[in-house]
């Protein structure tokens, strides 16, 4: 429900803040006044094209900032989800949308904070407001709202649902099967290329780290002379040898020893000097250990040209094999991997093809029988809805006008087969919703054939046409908020009571707003706001403010006889509220639906 909508600087509006109630929002006021401002300023903070024209001459920017209540409304699929794919989370169960337009022509809006574009605006508030106004862009004028109303109205979305899950499978195993049975000459030549790429990285038997390891071998290899050479003479410095130790040095290890010796002496005699014959004797076990290993290694290493030969081929083929899969011997082996998936996804498949062509055609054959159904259940509740819309309209004196709801279908060779409402059989084509294309239709004047609603209803007689529908889908429309926007467009006031019982019959369900120039609509409304024109330091500026009692009657009155107003106009509009209460209280329980199905 929209709580607040605040507004400064944006055309004639200086600064204004007015706070709506639930129900029915009835405003009212002189032509020119601002009323339909109010609503092109909701429009912009809602995503709608707003230019530089709309910035209040002087100023430097326009802002509006809505603020919605949703805390009822989170638990409904729709909203949450576009909630959360723009990743915008309600603060207390509100959301603020604000919107800046500078004069030079830039608009920056917000989100909870959160920075937005006019497209996100948009997809919030195509959940939140339903705006009904002369336009040609208003939600019931779009036939692709069409088959979403006819389904809530007839119950349908359930099996909708289950018929999506089976269109999504189809389509699926059709992808899968065109995969397979894809061109053969492709197929055949990527088979060889992956049967010869699996083979060649298979063959090598890639081990990881394994280039590493060779390249390390390899350079011991290459050195492996002079590797001995330098173990020997350390050895020798180390413990002495007689082929590579000079007779008259002594040995490192020897030398240690005796020193070790010597300081146990001396420790024995001085305590002080313990910890130090205590290293030094370490000391003689870590060379010894150290002339062991070198010794170890020095008795080891060799050269090996036989080796040493299998280590550069070896490497020979390891770089071949990145050149041609990958910059490193890990991702050739993944390559390895991925390449026998994709050939025993291209060979194995084609075991499988024809059990997945049989459950095509049962799919499609299951498919068939739930778009029949669904088709004819939709077909039903079009002829419902067009009998009370044409009584609707009846009602709303909009004559002999005829409404029906177009229910079609296109044929497809490849489609599901499908039974229509003449028992003639086909295959249509098939989507997520089903396989009809709802429009509504209309012919606004007797002897005229029905056209589609978007090409033949306009003005006043489209916004009285719209809420004949909204009264009867009100219970299927998801929207928590109806701006209706000169709905009173060539409505008499005879009519004006009927256009006043059904939108106060759609604030049942629903938050309504209300431009409106009949006294007979607005007498209805739960609040009553009154929208003024006048001047402040030199400037036109529009006002907007909550009236009551006395402040209402006056303005029923001037709205039913003009200014002055009159003893006479007051007691004529407390007698219409009179009139509206008592009809309030003999209708406020709404009566039962029709039966559906």
């Amino acid at each position: 429900m929209l709580l607040e909508l605040a507004i400064t600087d944006f055309a004639i509006i200086d600064e204004l803040r007015v706070t709506f109630e639930p129900g029915f929002n009835a405003l009212t006021g002189e032509t020119g006044a601002g009323k339909s401002i109010l609503i092109d300023a909701l429009g912009a903070v809602l995503g709608d094209r707003v230019g530089a024209d709309a910035v209040r001459t002087g100023a430097r920017s326009a802002r509006v900032e809505a603020t919605f209540d949703v805390a009822a409304l989170l638990d409904r699929p729709d909203l949450a989800a576009t909630l959360d794919d723009l990743g915008i989370e309600p603060e207390d169960g509100l959301l603020i949308v604000r919107r800046e337009i500078a004069a030079a022509g830039r608009s920056t809006a917000r989100v909870n904070g959160r920075a937005a574009t006019a497209g996100m605006l948009s997809r919030v508030g195509a959940r939140l407001v339903d705006v009904h106004g002369q336009s040609d862009h208003l939600s019931l004028l779009r036939p692709g709202e069409h088959l979403e109303m006819v389904d809530r109205y007839a119950g349908t979305l359930p099996d909708r649902e289950a018929l999506s899950g089976l269109v999504r499978e189809l389509s699926g195993v059709s992808a899968r099967i065109a995969e397979i049975a894809g061109n053969a000459r492709e197929r055949a030549q990527r088979l060889d290329l992956l049967r010869f790429q699996a083979a060649e990285i298979a063959g090598a038997a890639l081990q990881p780290g394994e280039e590493d390891d060779l390249l390390a071998e390899r350079s011991v290899l290459a050195n492996a002379e002079r590797l001995a050479t330098d173990a020997a003479t350390a050895y020798a410095l180390i413990a002495g040898d007689d082929d590579a130790f000079d007779p008259g040095a002594m040995p490192a290890l020897s030398a240690l020893q005796q020193a070790s010796a010597q300081l146990a002496g001396i420790a024995a005699t001085d305590e002080t000097m313990a910890p130090t014959a205590e290293r030094a004797a370490e000391l003689v076990v870590l060379l010894q250990d150290i002339s062991t290993e070198t010794r170890v290694y020095r008795d080891r290493i060799e050269a090996d040209p036989a080796r040493l030969n299998a280590i550069e081929d070896r490497l020979d083929i390891l770089k071949g094999l990145k050149r041609k899969y990958g910059a490193t011997i890990e991702d050739v082996i993944a390559l390895g991997a991925e390449v026998q998936r994709e050939l025993e996804s291209l060979t194995g498949g084609e075991a499988g093809v024809e059990g997945m062509r049989e459950r095509e055609t049962a799919l499609l054959a299951e498919i068939g029988r739930r778009v029949t159904a669904l088709s004819a259940a939709r077909r039903e509740a079009g002829e419902r809805l067009a009998r009370r819309v044409e009584a609707a309209i009846a009602e709303l004196n909009m004559g002999r006008a005829r409404f029906a709801v177009s229910v079609t279908q296109t044929d497809a060779a490849d489609g599901a087969p499908f039974t229509d409402d003449r028992g003639v059989q086909r295959h249509v084509a098939v989507d997520a919703t089903g396989a009809d294309r709802v429009e509504f239709m209309i012919a606004p004047n007797a002897g005229e054939a029905l056209k589609p609603l978007g090409r033949v209803a306009s003005g006043g007689e489209t916004a009285r046409l719209m809420l004949a529908l909204k009264s009867i889908l009100s219970a299927a429309d998801a929207t928590p908020t109806l701006v209706f926007d000169e709905v009173d467009v060539g409505v008499g006031g005879r009519s004006g009571q009927v256009v006043g019982e059904k939108l106060w019959s759609l604030a049942e369900d629903h938050q309504v707003l209300v431009i409106t120039h009949l006294p007979q609509i607005a007498a209805f409304a739960n609040a009553h706001f009154r929208i003024a024109k006048g001047e402040r330091a030199g400037r036109v500026v529009s006002d907007v403010a909550a009236i009551a009692d006395d402040d209402r009657v006056d303005e029923l009155a001037a709205m039913l006889d003009g200014l002055p107003v009159t003893d006479a106009a007051r007691a004529n509009a407390r007698a219409m509220l009179d009139r509206v209460g008592t009809w309030k209280a003999t209708h406020a329980t709404r009566p039962e639906p029709l039966a559906i199905g």
